[in-house]
Protein backbone atom coordinates (compact mmCIF):
# COMPACT_ATOMS: atom_id res chain seq x y z
CA UNK A 1 0.00 0.00 0.00
CA UNK A 2 2.58 2.60 0.73
CA UNK A 3 4.64 1.29 -2.17
CA UNK A 4 1.06 2.27 -4.76
CA UNK A 5 0.94 6.16 -2.66
CA UNK A 6 4.89 6.66 -3.42
CA UNK A 7 3.78 5.67 -7.10
CA UNK A 8 0.80 7.71 -7.42
CA UNK A 9 2.82 10.75 -5.62
CA UNK A 10 5.61 10.63 -8.33
CA UNK A 11 3.23 9.91 -11.48
CA UNK A 12 1.29 13.06 -9.62
CA UNK A 13 4.42 15.46 -9.71
CA UNK A 14 4.61 16.60 -13.62
CA UNK A 15 1.15 16.67 -13.98
CA UNK A 16 0.97 19.47 -10.82
CA UNK A 17 4.71 20.83 -12.57
CA UNK A 18 2.64 21.79 -16.14
CA UNK A 19 -0.23 22.98 -13.84
CA UNK A 20 1.46 25.71 -12.03
CA UNK A 21 1.35 29.02 -13.52
CA UNK A 22 4.88 30.91 -13.99
CA UNK A 23 5.31 33.58 -11.86
CA UNK A 24 7.08 36.40 -13.99
CA UNK A 25 9.17 39.17 -12.06
CA UNK A 26 7.84 42.21 -12.35
CA UNK A 27 9.57 45.04 -14.65
CA UNK A 28 12.74 46.42 -13.23
CA UNK A 29 13.39 49.43 -16.04
CA UNK A 30 11.93 51.48 -18.18
CA UNK A 31 12.76 52.35 -21.69
CA UNK A 32 11.54 55.42 -23.88
CA UNK A 33 12.27 56.96 -26.95
CA UNK A 34 10.08 59.98 -28.13
CA UNK A 35 9.89 62.92 -30.23
CA UNK A 36 7.13 66.12 -30.76
CA UNK A 37 7.40 69.84 -31.07
CA UNK A 38 9.27 72.03 -28.53
CA UNK A 39 7.90 75.64 -27.96
CA UNK A 40 10.80 78.09 -26.45
CA UNK A 41 9.71 80.21 -23.79
CA UNK A 42 11.66 82.71 -25.87
CA UNK A 43 9.38 85.66 -26.81
CA UNK A 44 10.28 86.89 -30.39
CA UNK A 45 11.28 83.39 -31.08
CA UNK A 46 8.76 83.68 -34.36
CA UNK A 47 10.56 86.73 -35.76
CA UNK A 48 13.70 84.65 -35.99
CA UNK A 49 13.17 81.58 -36.69
CA UNK A 50 9.51 82.24 -38.70
CA UNK A 51 7.52 79.58 -37.19
CA UNK A 52 6.44 78.93 -33.00
CA UNK A 53 7.67 75.54 -32.08
CA UNK A 54 10.49 73.06 -33.52
CA UNK A 55 11.08 69.44 -33.18
CA UNK A 56 11.96 67.64 -30.12
CA UNK A 57 13.38 64.32 -30.06
CA UNK A 58 14.24 62.21 -26.88
CA UNK A 59 15.46 58.86 -24.96
CA UNK A 60 15.16 58.06 -21.12
CA UNK A 61 16.60 55.44 -19.06
CA UNK A 62 14.89 55.05 -15.79
CA UNK A 63 15.21 52.34 -12.73
CA UNK A 64 11.84 51.19 -11.01
CA UNK A 65 12.73 51.61 -7.50
CA UNK A 66 8.92 49.74 -6.53
CA UNK A 67 6.59 49.42 -9.24
CA UNK A 68 4.56 52.90 -9.14
CA UNK A 69 7.63 55.05 -8.63
CA UNK A 70 11.00 54.95 -10.94
CA UNK A 71 13.94 57.37 -11.08
CA UNK A 72 15.64 58.58 -14.05
CA UNK A 73 17.87 60.07 -16.38
CA UNK A 74 16.94 61.69 -19.99
CA UNK A 75 18.43 63.36 -23.22
CA UNK A 76 16.91 65.67 -25.72
CA UNK A 77 17.86 67.47 -28.60
CA UNK A 78 16.07 70.57 -30.41
CA UNK A 79 17.58 72.20 -32.99
CA UNK A 80 16.23 75.10 -35.68
CA UNK A 81 17.57 77.35 -38.29
CA UNK A 82 16.17 80.62 -38.77
CA UNK A 83 17.88 84.35 -39.84
CA UNK A 84 18.83 86.74 -37.41
CA UNK A 85 17.44 90.28 -37.38
CA UNK A 86 19.45 93.47 -36.30
CA UNK A 87 16.26 95.81 -34.87
CA UNK A 88 18.37 99.08 -34.89
CA UNK A 89 19.32 99.00 -38.67
CA UNK A 90 16.08 97.11 -39.79
CA UNK A 91 18.08 94.58 -41.85
CA UNK A 92 18.87 90.96 -41.57
CA UNK A 93 22.16 90.01 -40.34
CA UNK A 94 22.81 86.27 -41.58
CA UNK A 95 21.83 82.96 -41.57
CA UNK A 96 20.96 81.23 -37.29
CA UNK A 97 21.29 78.15 -36.16
CA UNK A 98 20.13 77.32 -32.71
CA UNK A 99 20.78 73.88 -30.57
CA UNK A 100 19.93 73.01 -27.28
CA UNK A 101 20.42 69.82 -25.15
CA UNK A 102 18.43 69.31 -22.23
CA UNK A 103 20.07 66.47 -19.54
CA UNK A 104 17.39 65.80 -16.86
CA UNK A 105 17.25 63.71 -13.92
CA UNK A 106 14.03 63.23 -12.58
CA UNK A 107 11.79 61.04 -10.25
CA UNK A 108 8.37 59.80 -12.15
CA UNK A 109 4.78 57.95 -10.34
CA UNK A 110 2.83 55.89 -12.93
CA UNK A 111 -0.38 55.27 -11.61
CA UNK A 112 -0.40 51.50 -12.15
CA UNK A 113 -2.22 49.00 -9.75
CA UNK A 114 -1.91 45.55 -12.33
CA UNK A 115 -0.09 44.26 -14.78
CA UNK A 116 -2.50 44.50 -17.46
CA UNK A 117 -3.65 48.23 -17.15
CA UNK A 118 -4.62 49.61 -20.45
CA UNK A 119 -4.21 52.77 -19.29
CA UNK A 120 -1.51 54.51 -17.37
CA UNK A 121 -1.32 57.82 -16.20
CA UNK A 122 1.97 59.30 -14.74
CA UNK A 123 3.47 62.95 -13.22
CA UNK A 124 6.80 63.62 -12.49
CA UNK A 125 9.46 66.13 -12.58
CA UNK A 126 13.26 66.91 -11.47
CA UNK A 127 16.57 69.00 -11.94
CA UNK A 128 17.68 69.58 -15.41
CA UNK A 129 20.65 71.43 -17.09
CA UNK A 130 20.34 72.99 -20.22
CA UNK A 131 23.39 73.11 -23.35
CA UNK A 132 22.96 75.41 -25.96
CA UNK A 133 24.98 76.91 -29.02
CA UNK A 134 23.74 79.59 -31.15
CA UNK A 135 26.04 80.11 -34.38
CA UNK A 136 24.98 83.42 -36.63
CA UNK A 137 26.88 83.69 -40.17
CA UNK A 138 29.87 85.83 -39.93
CA UNK A 139 29.50 86.07 -35.75
CA UNK A 140 31.14 84.43 -33.22
CA UNK A 141 29.68 81.30 -31.86
CA UNK A 142 27.74 81.73 -28.23
CA UNK A 143 27.40 78.36 -26.47
CA UNK A 144 27.14 77.62 -22.40
CA UNK A 145 24.68 75.97 -19.58
CA UNK A 146 22.31 76.73 -17.60
CA UNK A 147 20.49 74.76 -14.94
CA UNK A 148 16.86 74.67 -13.96
CA UNK A 149 14.37 71.97 -13.77
CA UNK A 150 11.01 70.66 -15.48
CA UNK A 151 7.83 68.83 -14.74
CA UNK A 152 6.40 66.41 -16.76
CA UNK A 153 2.67 64.66 -17.11
CA UNK A 154 1.21 61.96 -19.63
CA UNK A 155 -0.83 59.37 -20.37
CA UNK A 156 -0.13 55.24 -21.70
CA UNK A 157 -1.74 53.19 -23.14
CA UNK A 158 -0.74 49.07 -23.34
CA UNK A 159 0.07 47.30 -26.62
CA UNK A 160 0.06 44.20 -25.50
CA UNK A 161 -3.22 42.88 -26.50
CA UNK A 162 -3.05 44.34 -29.82
CA UNK A 163 -0.82 41.42 -30.78
CA UNK A 164 -0.62 38.89 -27.64
CA UNK A 165 1.61 36.57 -29.50
CA UNK A 166 4.05 39.19 -30.12
CA UNK A 167 3.93 40.21 -26.67
CA UNK A 168 4.75 37.00 -25.23
CA UNK A 169 7.92 36.20 -27.72
CA UNK A 170 9.17 39.91 -27.58
CA UNK A 171 9.25 39.12 -23.79
CA UNK A 172 10.74 35.60 -24.32
CA UNK A 173 13.34 37.02 -26.65
CA UNK A 174 14.71 40.89 -24.99
CA UNK A 175 12.85 40.53 -21.81
CA UNK A 176 10.33 43.01 -22.56
CA UNK A 177 7.44 42.88 -20.52
CA UNK A 178 5.18 45.57 -21.41
CA UNK A 179 5.08 47.94 -24.41
CA UNK A 180 3.00 51.22 -23.94
CA UNK A 181 2.29 54.04 -26.95
CA UNK A 182 2.49 57.44 -24.78
CA UNK A 183 1.45 61.20 -24.85
CA UNK A 184 3.44 63.51 -22.98
CA UNK A 185 3.38 67.34 -21.47
CA UNK A 186 6.51 68.35 -20.70
CA UNK A 187 7.91 72.07 -19.64
CA UNK A 188 11.59 73.38 -18.95
CA UNK A 189 12.85 76.25 -17.34
CA UNK A 190 16.38 77.06 -17.29
CA UNK A 191 17.48 80.83 -16.90
CA UNK A 192 20.46 81.99 -18.51
CA UNK A 193 21.79 86.08 -19.32
CA UNK A 194 22.66 87.40 -22.57
CA UNK A 195 25.95 90.13 -23.47
CA UNK A 196 23.41 92.75 -22.78
CA UNK A 197 22.79 91.17 -18.60
CA UNK A 198 19.20 90.61 -20.06
CA UNK A 199 17.54 87.35 -18.80
CA UNK A 200 16.69 84.44 -21.01
CA UNK A 201 14.75 81.44 -20.61
CA UNK A 202 16.03 78.47 -22.56
CA UNK A 203 13.10 76.69 -21.42
CA UNK A 204 9.39 75.71 -23.01
CA UNK A 205 6.72 73.33 -23.58
CA UNK A 206 7.18 70.39 -25.58
CA UNK A 207 4.16 68.23 -26.49
CA UNK A 208 5.50 64.60 -27.26
CA UNK A 209 4.60 61.06 -27.79
CA UNK A 210 6.64 57.88 -28.08
CA UNK A 211 7.26 53.95 -27.38
CA UNK A 212 7.75 52.48 -23.71
CA UNK A 213 9.54 49.06 -22.78
CA UNK A 214 9.52 48.14 -19.48
CA UNK A 215 11.99 45.26 -18.74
Amino acid sequence: MRRFIVFIIISLIPIAVQAAEPVLERPHWSLEVKGGRFSPDISNWKDYYGKESTGHYAGTLAYKIIRQVEAGIEGAYVRDEGQGYAPQHQMITGNVKYEIAPLSVFVLVRGIFKEEQWVVPYVGGGWTRVYYREEIENQPIVRGSANGYHGRAGVQFLLDGIDPKAATNFFLEYGVHHTYFFIEAQSISAKTTDAAGASIDLGGTSWLGGLLFEF
